[in-house]
Parts: structure tokens; sequence; C-alpha cells
């Protein structure tokens, strides 16, 4: 199972935190994985060339199974608002995958503290 927890400041998405394995397939056929890798890679690569923000990533680059980026606080006006697009486009993605494969990921909270 994929674990997401979005954490946000007022009504801000600051930071998404990723864990766990789908197994919703053998390995590279795993569709709900690559689903969730290319929509928060995407987001981040976004969020670096379109918006600008030098975005904070960890990940487990030989294991794999855990992301987690968050955007720094002292953002321009056009920063946040390019950077909050961005995020609430990956929640809405997340959201809908979720809805159709539920047993494999489970997105937590987008008010977590």
């Amino acid at each position: 199972m994929i674990d997401i927890q979005f954490r946000r400041e007022d009504s801000n998405i600051m930071s998404v935190e990723m864990s766990g394995h789908a197994e919703a397939g053998p390995y590279g056929y795993d569709i709900v994985c690559a689903a969730v890798s290319a929509l928060s890679i995407g987001t981040v690569n976004s969020l670096s060339e379109i918006a600008e923000i030098p975005v904070e990533v960890v990940s487990a680059n030989d294991s794999g199974g855990y992301l987690k980026f968050t955007l720094p606080t002292d953002l321009t006006q056009k920063q946040m608002e390019t950077g909050q697009i961005l995020m609430k486009s990956l929640y809405l993605s997340l959201k809908s995958t979720e809805e159709e494969y539920n047993e494999y990921l489970r997105i937590n909270s987008l008010d977590g503290k």
C-alpha cells in the first residue's frame, strides 16, 4: 500500500510525503506505482522548471518506496500561486487514482499538521 500525506499551512499545500509500495503487479508492470511515480516526479519537475521553486526533495533512491517534497516558505506571490496550482493538481490526480485503486493507495489527509 502506498500511503500519501499532504500537509498544508493555512490553505496552502506545503509538502507531500509518500511511502510504501503498491504491489498491484509484478515489478515493472505495476500500473499504480507507475501512475503515482509519474504524477509525483512530474509535479516536482514542474515546480522546479515552471514555478522556479527550489523544491526540497528526499527520496529512497536505492530501494524506492519513499518520496517527500516540500516547498520553501520564502516564495514570491507568483511562485506560491503557481506552486499551489501544481500541488492541487497533483492532489486531484492522486485522489482519482485512489478512487480507482483504493486497495493499493491511500491518501491520509489534506489537512495534516
